[in-house]
């Protein structure tokens, strides 16, 4: 169902299109050899080049060239053989050169698209107009002393790519998607590790409304929005916010605006600037860079199998559904764990305890795939110890807790506790018979005809035997015994 907004004059539709900016994942910047990684203490990671210094040359890293196009291809994009690097003038506190250099006319990546899966089931695809690399900024900081602003310099300089989409994007939903899909792809791939929260990954959010069949009209940006959940949220509100002013009879300003996700509101932050007012001209420090057809011919090769790839493999070779191997591809690190935990077991039962008990688990204990107590080759281990019915399903579970708790082996669990499941005949009768001579009232009724009394006598039987009975023996002695 179409995304609407109800005006007093009709429905709206919304027109959104997002400027991705994802921090590359290389050891140094992109024009020097000053540490790329997050964090330090303030101006420990700059070079004389980040810091503006006059009459220092830049040096294309060649890691974060060969990160684009690698971002490129798993986006089913143009890669062009020949880009170009521009100067985008403008000031800011902590941009030393007094501009940044950026890719405005000749991007290295062109055309390309993304397919994103809505929560009805049905697919859409988002264009994606061009990424180009960009260095980032530094940082301002206001809030060490009264008087004084202090910089941080150790982002200055670090590589990032700007994934710019179409304005194909028609509902808070769909943003979330693909910003989800995006990041994903993004791992996969090894370019962005896709932290939002430590800012490797932040949206620029143009937004617009019309009427059906309309042409587009004026667009605001909401600028540098870090969770995928403010991105849904501030969609919502500006286009609300667009709504009522031109159903007053007013006119929306293109401008940048900043997402005030505690007051739930945008606020003008200002007017948007438009290409020429950067006064872009070809920073004359870099030749044009061209790459060769052969050397992208092999980035290809050697790219990682990607989301949707992993998806149908799964679904093929472990007969999962399409929902679960939604699940156990939307991280890396949760397929291998997957696969791992599947090697020479039922494959079923594997995806059964991973979204199930095992899923259920990390979540009490706020843990995550990467950080699991229990690791992929123990979790095997319990599904071995089910399948050669050392264990029932029941004891697995309480097996498992251990396991989250304690990290010992499946096995050493068992024989500490003697759980091993009760498979002798003789024992498991015996049970039954005592059970059923204490409770002749109730048997005489199941004999009359009350079946439902069948479960009673199972659960009796296996409390009694403290859950380690075999429950396929029990139910097929219990039948057996209750006939006679």
């Amino acid at each position: 169902m179409s995304y609407r907004i109800e005006g007093a004059t009709g429905a709206w539709e919304i027109v959104v299109g997002l400027e991705v900016h994802a921090q590359v994942i290389s050891n140094a910047k992109l024009f020097s050899g000053a540490s790329a990684a997050y964090g330090g203490e303030p101006n420990t990671h700059v070079s004389l080049i980040d810091a503006g210094f006059p009459g220092m040359l830049p040096v294309i890293n060649e890691e974060c060239v060969a990160q684009a196009v690698r971002t490129g291809l798993g986006l089913n994009a143009q890669i062009h053989l020949e880009s170009r690097f521009d100067r985008k003038n403008y000031f800011y506190a902590d941009l030393p050169q007094g501009y940044q250099i950026s890719q405005f006319a000749h991007p290295i990546v062109g055309e390309g698209q993304v397919e994103i899966e809505l929560g009805d089931g049905t697919t859409r695809h988002i264009g994606i107009t061009r990424l180009h690399l960009e260095q980032d900024a530094g940082k301002s900081m206001h809030d060490q002393d009264p008087t004084r602003s202090y910089i941080d310099l150790n982002r200055a300089g670090v590589a990032l790519m700007e994934i710019v989409s179409e304005p194909d994007i028609r509902s808070p939903e769909e943003a979330g998607a693909y910003l989800r899909k995006l990041r994903q792809i993004l791992r996969y791939l090894g370019t962005c590790d896709g932290n939002m929260e430590e800012g490797s990954m932040r949206a620029d959010v143009n937004v617009s409304v019309r009427k059906a069949g309309e042409p587009f009209r004026t667009r605001c940006e909401i600028k540098n929005v870090n969770s995928i959940r403010y991105v849904m949220q501030s969609i919502e509100i500006e286009a609300q916010r667009q709504v009522e002013i031109w159903e007053a009879g007013g006119t929306v300003d293109q401008e940048t605006r900043l997402f005030d996700h505690a007051r739930g509101e945008t606020r003008s932050l200002r007017n948007k600037e438009d290409a020429h007012d950067y006064r872009y001209f070809p920073d004359p420090d870099l030749l044009p860079l061209v790459i060769e057809r052969d050397w992208v011919d092999g980035l290809r090769a050697a790219l990682p199998e990607l989301p949707e790839a992993k998806r149908d493999r799964l679904e093929k070779e472990y007969q999962v559904s399409r929902y679960e191997s939604g699940i156990l591809t939307a991280e890396q690190a949760i397929a291998d764990f997957y696969e791992t935990v599947a090697k020479d077991r039922d494959p079923r039962l594997a995806a059964n305890w991973m979204l199930g008990d095992f899923f259920g688990a990390l979540n009490r204990t706020g843990r995550s795939i990467e950080n699991s107590p229990v690791s992929a080759e123990a979790l095997r281990e319990l599904l071995a110890l089910i399948s050669d019915s050392t264990i029932n399903g029941k004891i697995a579970k309480e097996v498992l807790e251990d396991m989250v708790e304690t990290g010992d082996s499946p096995s050493v669990i068992v024989e500490r506790k003697g759980l091993r499941q009760v498979t002798d005949t003789s024992a498991i009768e015996a049970s039954i018979r005592a059970i059923l001579d204490a409770n002749s009232d109730k048997v005489t009724e199941y004999r009359s005809g009350k079946d439902k009394l069948f479960g009673f006598f199972v659960g009796q039987t296996m409390k009694a035997m403290k859950g380690k009975a075999n429950p396929a023996m029990v139910n097929d002695l219990l039948k057996k015994l209750l006939s006679e």
